[in-house]
């Protein structure tokens, strides 16, 4: 039997480029040798696309330094890579592409509307599914019609904060209409990022201010929202929109204040657990909830949900959703579907075979 061409794409510009380069190192370790050869794309901060030699080059950071280039053509009719290096140009066919990339120019529906113009097939959501899940603002207003809850918030543009360095009116402005919905404490998150990049929690006016500057770099809107006290609940979804299936359930037990960046990769005192003990039926509504949600996303391959059980009330409250979640070794996602008895290499495999039933 021949192999199969897949392409793994890694990397990429967002604040979470370090992130993807250590989970495309699981996936590679995952991928049946027998069935693919695979070829490594590293897209830099700055955008350059580069061959890289393997996981060993990606794990210390050597990809950066290749100097063969490796572009995908947008052409449907050829599905292939374009490679130019010290050997001139050389062609590159292409079966599948994982792209193991996370948040934006990778997660947000740009990448994969390439791989679409190509008509090569990809693991992951669609166009639409991606950018929609990427935008926490849209997602809030697609999930509001289903009936699940979800914080209260407040949207501010990006523009107004920066405008307000000169016009110190406007920041004046937005604080009034966060403090008339709101009570501190408020998280305040760019609307597409991922990771908790850009994110704060303010207890008062001052807190808020300095985290709407924070977040506008990050993003052009700006969501503030209610603090909710609960427990940090997640659930992974895989399949298509018509026939989502979800994993059980699993908690982050967070030692900061909130599940930020350095909790989340760099704070071995947090926690994932894959069988937490929850309320009798919370488990379950999670999980109709979750697929709810992924399907009304239009969502395609995977996708992790996140909630919070509020702590007086034990009410699932809808917190955000990542359409190409972590793969790293302490990412929920392939840990959930591990608990669930489906190890990393059937995971993987399924995402790819996922791929080609895809249809455009």
């Amino acid at each position: 039997m021949n192999k199969l061409n897949l392409a793994l794409i890694f990397g990429g510009q967002s604040s979470e480029h370090e992130i993807s380069c250590i989970s495309v190192q699981t996936i590679a370790k995952a991928i049946d040798p027998q069935k693919y050869d695979v070829t490594y794309i590293g897209i830099t901060k700055e955008g350059h696309w580069l061959l890289a030699d393997g996981p060993e080059q990606i794990a210390d950071g050597s990809w950066r330094q290749s100097v063969t280039e490796a572009v995908l053509s947008p052409d449907a009719t050829k599905k292939e890579l374009i490679l130019t290096g010290e050997q001139g140009v050389t062609r590159r066919k292409v079966d599948v592409i994982f792209p193991a990339m996370h948040g934006m120019y990778g997660e947000d529906g740009t990448v994969q509307g390439l791989f679409e113009l190509a008509k090569i097939p990809y693991v992951g959501c669609g166009v639409f599914a991606s950018a929609v899940g990427m935008d926490k603002v849209f997602t809030k207003i697609i999930v509001e019609k289903l009936g699940i809850r979800q914080a209260e918030y407040v949207l501010v543009r990006a523009e107004d904060v920066e405008r307000s360095e000169n016009e110190p009116e406007i920041m004046s402005r937005q604080v009034e209409r966060v403090e008339e919905k709101l009570s501190y404490p408020v998280f305040i998150k760019p609307s597409k990022a991922g990771s908790s990049k850009g994110i704060s929690k303010a207890h008062d006016r001052a807190g808020l201010i300095e985290g709407l500057k924070v977040a506008a770099g990050h993003d052009t809107k700006i969501l503030v929202e209610r603090n909710i006290v609960g427990r940090e609940i997640e659930c992974a979804v895989l399949g298509s929109a018509a026939e989502p299936e979800a994993s059980g359930v699993g908690e982050i037990v967070s030692s900061a204040e909130f599940y930020d960046f350095d909790a989340k990769y760099n704070d071995t005192g947090s926690k994932t657990l894959t069988k937490p003990e929850l309320p009798e039926g919370k488990a379950e509504e999670i999980r109709k909830a979750a697929v709810s949600i992924f399907s009304a996303l239009d969502c395609y391959g995977l996708a992790r949900v996140d909630f919070f059980l509020e702590k007086e009330t034990n009410e699932v409250i809808f917190n955000e959703i990542n359409t190409l979640p972590g793969f790293t070794s302490i990412s929920m996602y392939p840990m959930l579907w591990k608990e669930a008895g489906m190890p990393i290499g059937e995971l993987v495999e399924r995402q790819l075979s996922l791929a080609f039933q895809r249809r455009y």
